[in-house]
């Protein structure tokens, strides 16, 4: 019985409901608006046949969940992962309804994902494998109704792979259907790094509120992949600071003079992992977490943070760049410490506001410089990070002490349960 209850504490939906909850509750949501935004709109399962190397067929199981389209096509990523599961997608096509709303983006939120080990695939059979997903989906998806992106294990090239059958499926040139392609069929320059450079920015400034001079601060990131190879280089990059500490799925390594990506990069290829370098601290990814630091950037995966650890997490600002790495219980500890804990939909949404301006740009057929792109997000993510602070602080006025994450919430219900209500749907 208690590991049933552990594993429906750590159930992302589950914990994206908690979330909803509880913001429902402080803004006091009307309830036809609430049974509305507590599930998804709309769950489509399909089936992929594809013919592997081996001559047999092997039927793949897909997964695409429009959570909400009230305030424009659904948006958001396809996971291939040998353990995806429909709850894990539901989760995440509500964490995008709230990112798109809190961005102010004309999306609603969507997520797809694959039953699928990559690792063992070759390439014709990952191509297979996209294609007839875009097949199955193909009724439902369109620039206009529903705009996939890669995400775990799906990369530029498959996003390319996908875009050509649509097209093929219609007839027609569609690359405002996927976002996330290769800058050969209209991709768009700055979305390869969005996500950790929109990061930066909300660091900078929640660092500038904290009073944290990020030239001299100690940054621990978790995760080696994208988002957090991405946020290492750039936080060195711009701001000069000194990242202790990163790690991998094997482990972690730590220095206290600071790390050189140089070196992580050629061992991570030479042995598998960055555990390989030389001149480096071994330590777990439970260690990191709970290391001395000013910054602690989970980058990784969902559940990082929670009851169990949270009490000992050190650092005094805590950048979600992963989604979902802080479970509530996690959330209420970390709040009474007094850690500056800013909210995955927040911090992450450099990713989707970097597909917005793709998808826009594939519309209108002009195409902008870097400088447009980085100057551009860093307008729309600061305005996030400003609006969250100021509804933090009008509560906290009222004598209602909430977290960032309630205000990000706040903003986002607020706006998608007004969309609903000018369309009529309650």
């Amino acid at each position: 019985m208690a590991m049933q209850n552990e594993k429906e504490e750590l159930n992302p939906f589950k914990i994206a409901q908690q979330q909803f909850d509880r913001a429902a509750d402080l803004m006091h949501l009307d309830e036809a608006a609430r049974q509305l935004l507590r599930e998804p709109m709309r769950t489509i399962e399909v089936r992929i046949p594809v013919k592997m190397r081996t001559g047999k067929t092997k039927v793949f199981t897909g997964f695409r969940v429009q959570y909400n389209t009230a305030r424009g096509p659904a948006k958001g990523g396809i996971r291939y992962h040998p353990a995806e599961t429909i709850d894990t997608v539901r989760a995440l096509s509500a964490w995008m309804t709230w990112k798109c709303s809190l961005a102010n983006i004309p999306y609603g939120g969507g997520k797809g994902g694959v039953i699928c080990d990559t690792k063992s695939m070759n390439e014709l059979e990952l191509e297979n494998l996209s294609r007839g997903y875009i097949r199955a989906l193909a009724p439902f998806i369109g620039p206009k109704k529903d705009v996939p992106a890669p995400d775990v294990y799906t990369t530029p090239q498959i996003m390319g792979w996908m875009m050509d059958e649509y097209e093929k499926i219609v007839g027609k040139s569609e690359p405002g259907v996927i976002t996330g392609k290769p800058l050969e069929v209209w991709g768009s320059v700055g979305r390869s790094d969005s996500t950790a450079m929109g990061a930066m920015y909300v660091l900078r400034e929640a660092a500038k509120l904290k009073k944290i001079n990020l030239k001299t601060a100690r940054i621990a990131v978790q995760g080696f992949g994208n988002a957090g190879s991405f946020a290492f280089t750039l936080a060195k990059k711009m701001f000069g600071s000194r990242i202790v500490a990163i790690s991998d799925s094997q482990g972690g390594v730590y220095s206290k003079t600071g790390l050189d990506y140089d070196k992580l990069e050629e061992a991570k290829k030479r042995s598998g992992s960055i555990q390989g370098a030389k001149g480096v601290e071994k330590i777990t990814n439970e260690q990191l977490l709970e290391l001395d630091v000013d910054v602690l950037i989970p980058a990784a995966i969902e559940n990082q943070v929670t009851g169990k650890n949270a009490d000992r997490i050190k650092a005094k600002l805590l950048l979600e760049l992963a989604n979902g790495p802080v479970t509530p219980d996690a959330d209420r500890i970390l709040f009474q410490k007094g850690v500056f804990d800013l909210p995955d939909f927040l911090v992450n949404s450099g990713g989707v506001i970097g597909s917005y301006f793709e998808w826009l740009q594939n519309q209108s057929g002009y195409y902008w410089e870097a400088d447009e792109f980085y100057t551009r997000l860093d307008k729309v993510i600061t305005k996030s990070f400003k609006d969250v602070m100021t509804t933090h602080d009008e509560y906290g006025k009222k004598g209602q002490k909430i977290t960032p994450r309630d205000a990000a919430y706040i903003i986002a219900i607020d706006r998608v349960a007004k969309a609903m209500k000018a369309r009529g749907w309650y």
